[in-house]
């Protein structure tokens, strides 16, 4: 490995795969193991493990697991050696500097740098006697000069390569320029500044980085490429899995977060001190999103814009909010307007009053469901009641389902039983559809090793019998002899296990335990997940020297068949020595 084995070794000791996670996922104790909702799929079964014994985990539902270093590199979206190098901060550890491949990390650096540089031209022409236009709108609509200045705001100009001139004065290069984002390349091979005559909010990750910008146009002027110019995906940016405003709301969000729609209901509530505000970026809410508030909150009040749109994305965002157990909230904001313009109309203390009465998610579904329906004819309610039914359906509290029975009963002038007899009817309808995606998920887990292993298709037997050597070897590495003088890398039949077969051969050659960091560098997240599973099965529990040489005949015997498999190109000779080989290896197998 690039960096030393003991280096690495104590990095891991020092970071207990058990503390590092739990910012991250709820776990509990079950056995031995922990067990809890894994931060990489929507689920509501647990089926992420993690074995504190060994520092490693997995998820039989999604098939991500590894160690504590491919913990980092997944939820942080890092590469190994990044992951390496958070660790490694974290509990002090010092890196050697050189050694090792960190082309990757030097051009996130770079887009970093670049980033911040760009925020301070855009935030300097705001300033300016140029930006005056960008300046006034933002006045304009309620901010102040600190608030402005807080938000790092700022203002691109109208020119096709003001930025590309700046930045080159400073030494970046344009290829660095168009991997940040900051820089177009038109098709006739000229470059421009993608953000131009737009008023600029820089975006800001939870460790204070400038990972990207949204850019917005000046009213009646977004004609061209729309209100909103977002950055793009790029190595430091996944719009995805980041928040606007996060990076302050993560102090202030204890109890609760409020989302919101947009960049400027984020910055007018956080002026009138609500601090832990949030808004998605240029996007729908996100699986990614909801587990980064579920870290850092309990609740989360749902604020979206009264329209169709917003309704709707209020519902969505209450859906993937409700698979991580944080509880929800919606406000209901009177006469269509938004957060922004509400608070500059009525004050700070009228919108928490709002936030105060906020409704559940439960009764916010309940009140929209009516919209449409004629509820003062019988065929409306019916159609109504028909609608909340479902809707009470959903809930797993007898208390709230009772309640809202009742009400809607008295309301519109059912009977209680019929009601309940409905709703009851709906929830067995739904256990069953439940039960049927939890096996589907745990039983029959979307994860297929084939993923990882496309020659599993082609060849089951034999790819089951590497699985299991693997397994047992991992385990009982005292093995190595006996499964070495029988079976040779090269023996193994599909290109992943062979890879990996070989690599546990040198590490175990070497002195070492297996262990799955000594693989990290080596294997991918998706193979990591795959040597994590074959890593803590139970393969190697029973008659595991007995197991063992078992798989070892089957590899062979499967290789020889694929060797004789194809036999229109083979002699007549080479065809008989391929024939003796496989009696020749029946007759010792007895």
């Amino acid at each position: 490995m690039a960096i030393p084995e003991e280096i690495i070794n104590e990095i891991k000791y020092r970071n207990d795969i058990e503390t590092v996670m739990a910012p991250y996922i709820n776990l509990k104790r079950r056995g031995k193991n922990l067990v809890g909702l894994c931060p990489f799929h929507n689920e509501k079964t647990p089926s992420f493990t993690v074995y504190p014994e060994n520092g490693s985990f997995y998820c039989f539902g999604c098939g991500v697991g590894g160690d504590v270093f491919s913990f980092v590199r997944q939820i942080e979206n890092l590469d190994y050696i990044d992951a390496v190098k958070l660790l490694a901060e974290r509990s002090g550890i010092t890196l050697p500097q050189d050694g090792y491949d960190d082309s990757m990390q030097k051009l996130k650096n770079t887009i970093y740098e670049i980033n911040r540089e760009t925020a301070r031209f855009y935030h300097s022409y705001l300033m300016s006697p140029e930006g005056k236009w960008a300046l006034d709108y933002l006045t304009g609509r309620g901010l102040s000069i600190s608030t402005i200045k807080h938000f790092g705001l700022g203002a691109a100009p109208d020119g096709w390569d003001n930025l590309i001139k700046h930045l080159k004065s400073l030494g970046y290069t344009i290829p660095d320029m168009i991997q940040a984002n900051v820089v177009g390349k038109s098709q006739r091979g000229t470059y421009y500044d993608r953000f131009r005559k737009r008023v600029m909010f820089p975006i800001i990750n939870i460790r204070g980085k400038i990972i990207g910008f949204s850019g917005r146009a000046m009213p009646g002027e977004d004609k061209m490429g729309g209100k909103y110019v977002n950055t793009s995906d790029t190595p430091v940016y996944k719009k995805s899995e980041n928040l606007f405003g996060m990076n302050f709301a993560k102090n202030h969000c204890d109890e609760r977060v409020i989302l919101v729609e947009g960049n400027m209901d984020v910055i007018s509530l956080h002026q009138a001190g609500f601090e832990n505000a949030v808004a998605a970026l240029g996007t729908s809410f996100t699986d990614e999103q909801a587990k980064l508030l579920s870290r850092y909150t309990k609740e989360i009040v749902l604020i979206m814009d009264s329209d169709v749109a917003g309704q709707k994305a209020a519902r969505r965002a209450g859906e993937i909010l409700g698979n991580t157990g944080i509880d929800v909230r919606v406000v209901l904001l009177p006469d269509g307007k938004d957060p922004d313009e509400y608070i500059k109309k009525n004050g700070a203390a009228r919108f928490k009053a709002l936030l105060e009465g906020a409704v559940s998610e439960i009764e916010y579904k309940l009140l929209t469901a009516v919209e449409g329906i004629d509820v003062s004819v019988d065929d409306g309610k019916l159609q109504y009641l028909a609608k909340a039914a479902n809707i009470i359906a959903e809930s797993n509290d007898v208390m709230t389902r009772d309640l809202y029975i009742g009400r809607l009963s008295e309301k519109y002038g059912v009977s209680r039983t019929a009601l309940q007899d409905k709703v009851n009817e709906l929830r067995r309808r739904n256990h069953k559809q439940r039960e049927k995606r939890e096996f589907d998920e745990i039983v029959r887990p979307k994860f297929d090793r084939a993923d990882v292993n496309p020659e599993k298709r082609l060849y089951p037997a034999a790819t089951a019998a590497e699985e299991t050597v693997i397994a047992i070897l991992w385990q009982h590495p005292d093995f190595y002899d006996t499964a070495t003088e029988r079976l040779l890398p090269e023996n193994m039949i599909t290109v992943v296990n062979r890879r990996i077969y070989k690599a546990l051969c040198e590490c175990i050659s070497s002195g070492r335990n297996p262990d799955l960091s000594y693989f990290g560098e080596m294997l991918s997240s998706n193979e990591m997940g795959y040597l994590s599973a074959l890593a803590n099965s139970e393969k190697g529990d029973k008659n595991a020297l007995i197991v063992l040489k078992d798989s070892i005949k089957v590899i062979l015997d499967e290789g020889l068949k694929k060797k004789s498999g194809d036999t229109k190109n083979m002699s007549a000779d080479e065809w008989a020595q391929n024939l003796q080989k496989i009696i020749e290896s029946k007759q010792k197998g007895k």
